[in-house]
C-alpha cells in the first residue's frame, strides 16, 4: 500500500487527490508516457504501480478493483491485456521517473514518468533461468530420494548399490600404497 504523504494534498482534498492520481494513471496506462510535475509523478508511481501488480494477477477480483479506480474501461482492458503481459517477468519498478527541467511559466520541477515495457535485461534472465533450473534439480532429487524410502528396497539394492563404491574405494587404495614403495626402492638404488 502506498504510505500516506506528509504535509498538503494535491490540489486540496483527499477527493480531488483521489481523482487526480486516477486520471493520470489512465493517461499512464493509455499513453505509457506522460509528462507532469516532479511532485505528482513522486505521488503517481506507487499507485500506477499498485495497479500494474493487479493487473499481473488477471482475476476478475483484481480487474473490478481496478475499475473502481479507473472508470475508462478500454484503459483497464489495455492494462490487463498488453501492459500486464509485458511486465509478467519483471518482479517490481514498473515506472521510471526522468527529471526534464523546470517549467517555462512557472519554473515548476518537471518530470516524465513512463511505463517500463522492456523485457528484462539479459543477464538478469540467465540468472532467473540458473536458479529455476537449480530449483528443479533439487526438486527432483529430493523426490528421487524420497521415492526409494517409501518403497522400502530389499536389502540385497541397498548392498549391491553400495557395493561398487567400496569396490572403487579398495582398488584405490593399494595404488597408493604401491607407490610410495616404489619410490622408496628407487631412493635406494639411487643411494
Amino acid at each position: 500500500m502506498p504510505t500516506p504523504t506528509k504535509g498538503p494534498r494535491l490540489g486540496g482534498g483527499p477527493a480531488h487527490e483521489r481523482l487526480m492520481l486516477a486520471n493520470l494513471a489512465a493517461a499512464l496506462f493509455e499513453h505509457k508516457r506522460i509528462t507532469t510535475t516532479v511532485t505528482k509523478a513522486k505521488r503517481l508511481k506507487p499507485y500506477a504501480e499498485r495497479l500494474v501488480t493487479f493487473a499481473k494477477r488477471g482475476d476478475l477480483a483484481s480487474r473490478r478493483r481496478v475499475l473502481g479506480l479507473i472508470s475508462n474501461k478500454g484503459v483497464v482492458h489495455e492494462l490487463f491485456t498488453d501492459i500486464a503481459q509485458a511486465v509478467e517477468n519483471r518482479d517490481g519498478g514498473y515506472t521510471r521517473i526522468t527529471k526534464i527541467g523546470n517549467r517555462k511559466g512557472d519554473n515548476a520541477p518537471m518530470a516524465v514518468i513512463e511505463l517500463v515495457l522492456e523485457p528484462v535485461s539479459a543477464k538478469q534472465a540467465v540468472v532467473a533461468e540458473a536458479t529455476s533450473a537449480a530449483k528443479r534439480d533439487a526438486d527432483k532429487k529430493e523426490a528421487a530420494a524420497a521415492a526409494p524410502a517409501a518403497e522400502e528396497a530389499p536389502e540385497a539394492e541397498v548392498v549391491a548399490a553400495e557395493a561398487p563404491e567400496a569396490e572403487a574405494a579398495t582398488e584405490e587404495a593399494p595404488a597408493a600404497e604401491e607407490a610410495p614403495a616404489e619410490d622408496k626402492a628407487e631412493e635406494k638404488d639411487a643411494k
